[in-house]
């Protein structure tokens, strides 16, 4: 059941990374890949939607992923860090605006697990303290360029943070734990795995990978923890948000 469930709430990567696959394979029936990619990418949205596989409130904690997204792979390309080297005519200043459903898929799932599993989260810390990490983490992939990268200091802080903090879930009818750190680096890891496939079949080039592919630096997988982390840390906050809406008088 756990696998069945995590399957479910990998439904959208799942079919956005077989689309990538396919549109490799079929060379797009003359439509541009990433343009292609796009369409494919909004027509599963619009599905899970149609077909109650998603709420609109999770819709637009999506919708926030894909432009803050976007926001990153606009400065990420403009600093030469990576590439999307095929033409297509959905691309704003050299980023196709498929790529903002990469980030999208990562909040997609974190949001169908949290449904799907049940999920509490135990010993949460201070939510304030939470944003302020989260607000560090997403600048740190802005400001390394400028004035050092402190991924390390941030995964310290982190693990500190969230030292005493387990997520409780249910995958049938017994309720399992987990340390929340742990989660973070499995999905850290997971999307790391997914990159170097994505890479391979071209969705986008790092610099290293300019004349042949190579296996993606092992180092980006703390940038993917990160990203989990970020991403999970916004899903909280937006759940305690809505949580005291309703709770007020």
């Amino acid at each position: 059941m756990f696998g069945i469930k995590e399957a479910r709430a990998c439904l959208f990567a799942g079919l956005f990374f077989l689309a990538l696959f396919a549109s490799h394979k079929l060379k797009g029936f003359g439509i541009p890949r990433y343009d292609l990619l796009l369409l494919i990418a909004v027509g599963i949205q619009a599905w899970m939607l149609r077909a109650r596989l998603e709420t609109w409130d999770e819709f637009r904690a999506i919708l926030a992923f894909h432009l803050l997204g976007l926001a990153l792979e606009l400065f990420k390309t403009s600093v030469g860090s990576w590439s999307y080297p095929e033409f297509a005519y959905t691309k704003f200043l050299g980023v196709p605006l498929y790529s903002g459903f990469m980030y999208a898929a990562v909040g997609s799932y974190v949001i169908q697990a949290w449904r799907l599993f049940d999920l509490r989260v135990e010993r949460h810390p201070p939510y304030w303290m939470a944003a302020a990490l989260a607000l560090a983490i997403y600048a740190n992939f802005f400001t390394h360029h400028y004035i050092g990268d402190y991924r390390w200091y941030l995964i310290a802080l982190a693990c500190g943070l969230y030292a005493r903090t387990e997520v409780v879930f249910r995958p049938y009818d017994v309720e399992r734990r987990m340390p929340l750190v742990l989660a973070f680096v499995l999905i850290g890891f997971f999307i790391w795995i997914a990159e170097n496939i994505s890479t391979f079949y071209g969705a986008w080039r790092y610099p290293n990978q300019a004349g042949a592919w190579a296996m993606v630096h092992v180092g980006k997988w703390s940038s993917w923890s990160l990203l989990a982390m970020l991403t999970f840390i916004i899903v909280a906050e937006l759940k305690h948000i809505k949580a005291r809406i309703q709770l007020a008088p």
